[in-house]
């Protein structure tokens, strides 16, 4: 659990906390009258010390220092407590585990659908799965145009699998969505794997890809690079926007 950076996040909130707690009171002795967002302000820069100590990526830095104020802020707005569990839920719910993961929900568009659908082998059936499908539109989508084709989603939060999969139930899609992890796939299975999921991820996808995918397979990734693993193919699904990267196997 401790290797997970929100997990490290969190802790780093609870040990700049005592500190806090010792510089206002010395602030305080030394007769400075001081407001809770004084008190928040502290605890921000304390804790966004520490993750720069601890070697926490930038960006947490940022959540850090927020991440107090942000409280303190929500605290003024007297929001029910019945809000703030139903808020809590449906973060939950849309989510899930992307403390684990560090992938967050990455939408795609109709320009990487229609760039993917080309990209793939026209001549025969084949077998794809997005790993984190979100809501289901690419995996619908080429559903639709390759209705001879198995065309799969997996994802682990709970409330964009159920929307994709009564997506698909609605419009009687044959496209199927399972909910899972993707590490506990066989990735051999597939003809081409699509990813959308975060720089963090990118590592452990190339590794499993490596070991389990297939000759004449592709894996493709939206945006996000492999290091050290120069693409096979480049394609820009718009003009000025990010690449969709492929992997031929």
């Amino acid at each position: 659990m401790f290797r997970f950076p929100a997990v490290r996040a969190l802790l780093i909130q609870v040990a700049a906390f005592p500190l806090t707690l010792a510089i206002v009171y010395l602030l305080a002795s030394s007769g400075l009258v001081l407001s809770y967002w004084h008190v928040a302000l502290v605890q921000g820069m304390l804790a966004a010390l520490l993750s720069w100590w601890r070697g926490l990526a930038s960006w947490w830095r940022a959540i850090q220092f927020g991440f107090p104020l942000a409280l303190l802020g929500a605290s003024a707005l007297a929001i029910p407590p019945a809000a703030f569990l139903a808020i809590f839920l449906f973060l939950l719910l849309l989510y899930w585990s992307t403390y684990r993961t560090q992938v967050p929900y990455y939408p795609s568009g109709r320009k990487v659908w229609e760039a993917v659908a080309a990209a793939l082998p026209q001549e025969r059936p084949v077998r794809v799965i997005d790993i984190g499908s979100g809501i289901g539109g690419l995996v619908l989508e080429l559903q639709r145009r390759r209705p001879e084709s198995t065309i799969e989603g997996i994802e682990l939060a709970p409330l964009p699998w159920l929307a994709s999969h009564l997506r698909a139930l609605a419009t009687r899609s044959r496209a199927r969505f399972i909910r899972g992890d993707y590490e506990k796939l066989d990735l051999g299975d597939y003809d081409a794997v699509f990813a959308y999921l975060s720089p963090a991820a990118m590592s452990a996808l190339w590794r499993k890809a490596a070991r389990e995918m297939r000759p004449e397979s592709t894996l493709f990734s939206y945006e996000f690079v492999i290091e050290d693993r120069p693409p096979s193919r480049i394609i820009h699904p718009a003009i000025g926007g990010p690449a969709l990267y492929m992997w031929d196997f």
